[in-house]
């Protein structure tokens, strides 16, 4: 258990850090891929708005995961039982294929071709060790926001938490989008990649956001606020309809 102080200056921490990695990230990314900011920003928000809506729309009904690595981070803390991990997992992979179908259906060869429907890939220069790394920071800022805005019964945003977890998928696009695609969920990349046959550096895009989601549940949960009751002692209802 850690003891007050150090508490605070983890979380300040991870704040500075997530704030520098991120904001001098994206000036970088931007610079060197030389994208129009409308593009970017396009993806960005359109990953943002939909989770952040569907998070607020489907949150009282199942915590409104919709990502592995999040799920993970549920599991691990015990706030859901193996059993359900699995379902969940299963369910939101299902998701992302069914979609992934739906768009090689609506959308011509060439649009598919020139982006592999959307399956998140490496950029130029980006190594696999880079994109890694890459990929688990950005899941650990999205995890570590989903506990303290909507798992911890005292978060400040608790009642309207998609709101927040929107703008972490949109911050983290815009830092990491041109470099790895930005997926953070095992989900969203194996979708287009089993319907399009694409892929290449697949490990990256489970391994990073399951190792990512799992610290950052672990750091909350052990680090920031290590003094509440354990997640066991929450009803076996709640741990499904609610992750607080």
């Amino acid at each position: 258990m850690f003891p007050q102080a150090p508490r605070r200056l983890v979380a300040e921490f991870i704040g500075a850090f997530a704030l520098t990695f991120v904001g001098a990230g994206a000036i970088i990314t931007i610079s060197q891929a030389q994208l129009q900011g409308y593009g970017l920003i396009g993806v960005a928000a359109a990953h943002g708005l939909v989770i952040g809506v569907m998070v607020c729309a489907f949150g009282h009904v199942s915590g409104g995961h919709f990502n592995p690595a999040v799920s993970t981070g549920m599991l691990i803390t015990r706030r859901m039982t193996p059993t359900e991990f699995v379902g969940y997992v299963v369910a939101q992979c299902a998701g992302g294929i069914v979609a992934a179908l739906l768009l090689a259906g609506l959308y011509d060869s060439v649009a598919k071709n020139a982006t592999h429907l959307g399956v998140p890939a490496l950029g130029a220069g980006t190594s696999a060790g880079q994109g890694l790394v890459i990929e688990g920071i950005l899941t650990f800022f999205l995890v570590v926001v989903i506990f303290g805005v909507a798992v911890d019964p005292k978060g400040s945003f608790n009642a309207v938490a998609g709101l927040p977890i929107g703008f972490v998928i949109f911050f983290d696009i815009l830092m990491g989008g041109p470099l790895t695609g930005a997926a953070m969920n095992p989900a969203r990349w194996i979708g287009p990649a089993l319907v399009d046959g694409y892929w290449d550096n697949g490990w990256i895009y489970i391994v990073g956001p399951i190792v990512g989601g799992a610290a950052a549940a672990l750091v909350y949960e052990y680090v920031i606020v290590p003094d509440r009751p354990p997640a066991a002692a929450v009803e076996p209802d709640e741990v499904v309809r609610k992750p607080s």
